[in-house]
């Protein structure tokens, strides 16, 4: 038996554990020690994870495809069903289906069995509700001992990035960790020593932590609702004076844990009922055959691609096929900071009240630890700069690092 540590986020999943030649991160799949956080339920067969279920879901196979399933702990929605083919599966069954390959891989990569894991939560997995917060880490628990592990833990996912971080050091320093993940950002302020890495207790080197529900799937919405969703007729007006589209069906369009609401049979009619009351129904066909033809999961992979190739380029042309032959739409990056740039200041807003809990001003801080997907946004990743400009900024593994932390803590807890 050995121990592991298992970062469930919501893009993306990885697996970690101490070997002879220190923590390593498991290959999930095909080779690839990530594993993208989404479970395709074919009409037929067995559930398909991670880029697999992706895959089939593009390439038109019939079934259910879920994605972001970290973003609906703590919320009502982690009591609900959801329709897989003929039967409804409830969301803890489906995080269960999910978290059981990952543990299954870890273990063959390993050569043993997992019975014991620290698990990486975020700060806060619900903003400003305490309860909801406990509720969530004890449901995720409950998952990971439904699924064989019979030790368990938690640790923060930017302490377990500093941990990787901390491999790196000679001397000691202060290190603000930011881990700008797929649903949350999050921040930590610890004393780094690479002699402090086999203390037992290491609560005096956490000076503060942090952390916003806003995150890479944030993004992706407001991304979508404001480039891509007028296309669809978001925000344009009925027949009737005074009216208009309902806003929420866009935003559970560009939603990735609200998607499958709108495939619900009613939903497609309430939309051809809107069709004809619309002022431009031509719009609102769009959106109605992305929902006759489940198409919204294709469309949000593509805002997000869209995002990626912005922040690599400066500049894309988002094909819209999916929904209309020749649609299409272009997108810069002052697109993207005009309409994302609020989410920005509110991530960088938690480094603040991040330096303030631990009592330190921003030029205390010597090192800026960076991880996390959206740490590759330019105007995410200036804003996050900004807040210790004198800092020396280091690069994590984007999404590896607080896997690899996870790991080091495990061997540290369970031997």
């Amino acid at each position: 038996m050995t121990a592991c540590g298992l970062d469930f986020g919501t893009s993306n999943t990885t697996l970690g554990f101490v070997g002879g030649n220190g923590p390593r991160l498991a290959p999930l799949e095909d080779g690839a020690d990530t594993l993208p956080s989404a479970i395709f339920f074919p009409r037929t067969g067995a559930p398909l994870v991670g880029r697999a279920a992706m895959a089939a879901y593009v390439g038109g196979e019939q079934g259910r495809l879920m994605r972001a399933l970290k973003s609906v702990l703590g919320t009502a929605l982690i009591d609900e069903t959801t329709p897989v083919g003929r039967q409804r599966l409830g969301f803890k069954a489906v995080i269960a289906e999910f978290l059981a390959t990952v543990k299954a891989r870890g273990a063959e990569a390993a050569g043993c069995a997992l019975d014991k894991v620290v698990l990486g939560r975020p700060v806060h997995f619900v903003d400003g509700d305490a309860a909801g917060d406990a509720r969530a880490e004890r449901v995720l628990g409950e998952i990971a001992r439904d699924i064989g592990f019979a030790d368990l833990s938690f640790q923060f996912e930017p302490i377990a990035a500093s941990l990787d971080y901390e491999r790196q050091v000679s001397g000691e320093e202060l290190a603000l960790i930011a881990d700008i993940g797929g649903g949350t950002s999050d921040f930590s302020i610890v004393r780094i020593a690479r002699g402090h890495q086999d203390r037992a207790d290491r609560a005096s080197d956490i000076l503060a932590n942090e952390g916003v529900r806003v995150g890479g799937t944030d993004f992706d919405r407001q991304l979508s609702l404001a480039m891509v969703m007028p296309l669809l007729g978001h925000g344009t007006p009925l027949k009737r004076r005074g009216l208009s589209m309902p806003v929420g069906l866009y935003q559970d369009l560009a939603t990735w844990s609200a998607i499958n609401r709108l495939y619900d049979g009613k939903t497609a009619r309430t939309i051809r009922e809107l069709e004809r009351e619309a002022a431009q129904p031509d719009l609102v066909g769009r959106l109605a055959r992305a929902v006759e033809d489940e198409r919204g999961h294709a469309l949000a992979l593509d805002v997000e691609a869209a995002k990626i190739r912005v922040a690599e380029a400066g500049a894309t042309r988002l094909d819209l096929a999916v929904l209309e032959a020749g649609l299409s739409v272009g997108i810069d990056h002052g697109d993207l900071v005009r309409h994302t740039g609020l989410l920005a200041e509110r991530i960088a807003a938690r480094i603040g009240a991040c330096l303030k809990a631990a009592g330190l001003q921003a030029e205390a801080i010597d090192a800026l630890f960076l991880t996390g997907g959206s740490t590759r946004l330019a105007h995410v990743r200036a804003a996050i700069c900004a807040c210790a400009p004198q800092a020396r900024v280091i690069e994590g593994d984007t999404f590896g690092s607080v896997g690899t932390g996870l790991a080091i803590e495990a061997q540290r807890r369970y031997g």
